[in-house]
């Protein structure tokens, strides 16, 4: 794994050590840009399954200004912050251990606002539609942003939760599928 473009284009990151934690392959990570982006100017995003970082760090990389990482995983937080490091982004960049629904509230407190939501849950545990609909209720997704969402090819978002819209869909192989939303 490595950061593909911009200012730390080639850095190796790590990945989360052991099973639990599925990292976004250089490739989908490529093709996900390439929709998004790929490049940016400013802008504060959240990394919500954080696992290696290697989404949040990528989008820094690009141009985005501040990303906000989270897990619930000890592992996964230590493998983050080893990459921020890595990347020289501990200025720009804030990590907590927490469940995806607590840490949405704690934001929600802080009147954070993103550009950019990366939603990359395990597969066996994916709850992306309640997830966006507490985003959207708790006005966490900024005009215009955007919801990327890595899931199983056996999973299906409709067109339309709330008031994101669906913009692009992709599947890659067998097994994983993006899914990008925009906020009108």
């Amino acid at each position: 794994m490595r950061v593909i473009a911009g200012e730390c284009k080639g850095r190796p990151l790590k990945a989360v050590p052991g099973t639990n934690t599925r990292p976004t392959t250089d490739k989908i990570k490529e093709s996900i840009f390439n929709m998004i982006g790929p490049f940016f100017e400013g802008g504060n995003g959240l990394d919500l399954y954080g696992g290696s970082g290697g989404l949040g760090l990528e989008a820094l990389s690009r141009g985005m200004d501040h990303f906000i990482f989270i897990d619930k995983d000890q592992k996964a937080i230590h493998t983050i912050k080893e990459n921020i490091k890595q990347c020289n982004y501990e200025d720009r960049t804030e990590v907590f251990r927490n469940d995806a629904k607590r840490a949405l509230k704690a934001l929600h407190k802080r009147e954070a606002q993103f550009d950019m939501i990366f939603l990359d849950p395990p597969y066996a545990k994916q709850m992306l539609i309640k997830d966006m609909e507490e985003i959207e209720k708790l006005e966490l997704l900024s005009i215009d942003g955007r919801i990327v969402a890595e899931h199983g090819t056996d999973v299906s978002l409709p067109e339309h939760i709330g008031n994101f819209h669906r913009i692009r869909q992709e599947t890659y192989g067998k097994t994983t599928t993006i899914t990008i939303f925009r906020r009108h």
